[in-house]
């Protein structure tokens, strides 16, 4: 059987192959792959959209087959990409599985399997049109309406990107009204595309993870006392100004608490650049750190990579996922499977990975004074992390199972291929 697969970003094997560095992005991605590729009966081709490209580029890998096409532009939503449509001329794949419907491509190469007649499915990452009603995430009218010379230039304001994903979630009802097959992993998400298209055929498939993080545990003992881990925070929907006022009710139990945050730091100010480069809901982020008045309580550790982030994890007393809509966070599940006791928003797909009060706790997520509470309630209660610890890490291990996933993922194909 002859699939191909369609990502938004290269795989790492492609990266390396063509001498660049590999992007900290779509880890998920890579476990599957693998898994897939080596199956005895399955080809495996992956395309992506990539600047510089002029049309195609292919490129051999191990056991996988790479085609980078050039990225369409906005304009381009409703064309039948000549590029990508010589791909899957080239290929002639029985399935071609499309992964998210939130990009420019995604409903290009829906409509080129229709036109073709060619088994497609789309699998489902975050619905862009179901966002950007929470991207807003409680914020003041002058931070979600307000912009610097950074977000005039880069039209990237809170509110702009609201109604960027509005505008792209027209693209993405299209979608899904084109492929007729979609696969997900929450209630929210079935719940979600069959609001926009109820004859959909739903399929359910959990995702694999990063391999670090099947081969280590975390340890009561080794961890950092009163640390706590957000894994990204540049963006209104993950949350960081809801941590930060539930940090403000932390530290005065325990003001020796610590927040570490990973990802690109929204308040870096430490060039021009940086200066010219802030957003506005950096300066309000930088504003509520600034009203903590600790700055050596609150790290930020910029982007992570694969091993780096896993330790960090390690060392960390307690994981927190304040987002305003999930569908099921890697994030999350990277922090259940190790066992690190976590505390996560009660949006979208999230109830369906974690069980509140069995596996850590769940929250709503506009109180921050609740996560300030659970927060600190497993700080102050040694044998409460260790049972989140123990329940988290059993679901989680079943959950991103990686052969059972592999082999579910492989029947789905097979059914659709029927």
């Amino acid at each position: 059987m002859k699939v191909l697969w369609v990502t938004n970003i290269p795989l790492p094997e492609f990266s390396n192959l063509v001498g660049e560095k590999p992007l900290p992005y779509g880890g998920w991605l890579v476990d599957s792959s693998k898994k897939l590729a080596n199956t005895d009966h399955i080809k495996l081709y992956i395309c992506f959209p990539k600047a510089g490209v002029k049309s195609v580029l292919k490129v051999k890998g191990e056991v996988i087959d790479y085609y980078a096409f050039k990225p369409l532009k906005n304009k381009d939503f409703n064309e039948i990409d000549v590029n990508i449509e010589k791909i899957i001329d080239e290929v002639n794949p029985d399935i071609v599985n499309i992964h998210g419907t939130e990009m420019s491509h995604s409903l290009a190469i829906s409509k080129i399997c229709k036109k073709k007649n060619i088994n497609s499915v789309v699998t489902l990452q975050g619905l862009v049109s179901f966002i950007a009603m929470h991207n807003r995430a409680n914020l003041p009218s002058s931070i979600f309406y307000g912009k610097t010379l950074r977000n005039i230039i880069r039209k990237d304001s809170v509110y702009d990107l609201s109604k960027k994903y509005s505008q792209r979630g027209e693209h993405e009802k299209e979608t899904l009204n084109t492929c007729l097959k979609a696969i997900g992993r929450t209630t929210w998400d079935e719940s979600c595309i069959k609001t926009i298209n109820p004859n959909i055929t739903y399929y359910s498939c959990n995702e694999s993870l990063r391999e670090s993080f099947y081969n280590s545990k975390w340890n009561y003992e080794l961890c950092e006392k009163k640390s706590i881990f957000l894994s990204q925070g540049f963006y209104s929907i993950k949350g960081l100004h809801y941590v930060l006022e539930a940090m403000d009710i932390i530290l005065k139990r325990h003001s020796d608490a610590k927040l570490y945050i990973g990802g690109n730091n929204p308040i870096k100010m430490d060039q021009l650049k940086d200066k010219i480069l802030i957003t506005k809901y950096g300066k309000y982020i930088k504003n509520l750190v600034d009203l903590i008045n600790t700055r050596d309580n609150i790290i930020f550790m910029g982007p992570l990579d694969e091993e780096k982030m896993c330790q960090r994890y390690l060392k960390s007393h307690v994981f927190v996922c304040p987002s305003s809509i999930e569908n099921s966070p890697n994030s999350l599940g990277e922090a259940m499977i190790l066992g690190v006791p976590s505390v996560a928003s009660y949006v979208g797909g999230i109830p369906d990975m974690l069980k509140d009060k069995e596996e850590g706790f769940l929250y709503q997520h506009d109180a921050p004074y609740m996560l300030a509470q659970y927060v600190c309630e497993i700080f102050e209660n040694e044998d409460l992390a260790l049972k989140f610890s123990n329940n988290a890490r059993q679901h989680a291990l079943k959950t991103h199972d990686r052969d059972e996933n592999a082999r579910n993922l492989i029947e789905i194909y097979e059914e659709i291929k029927r």
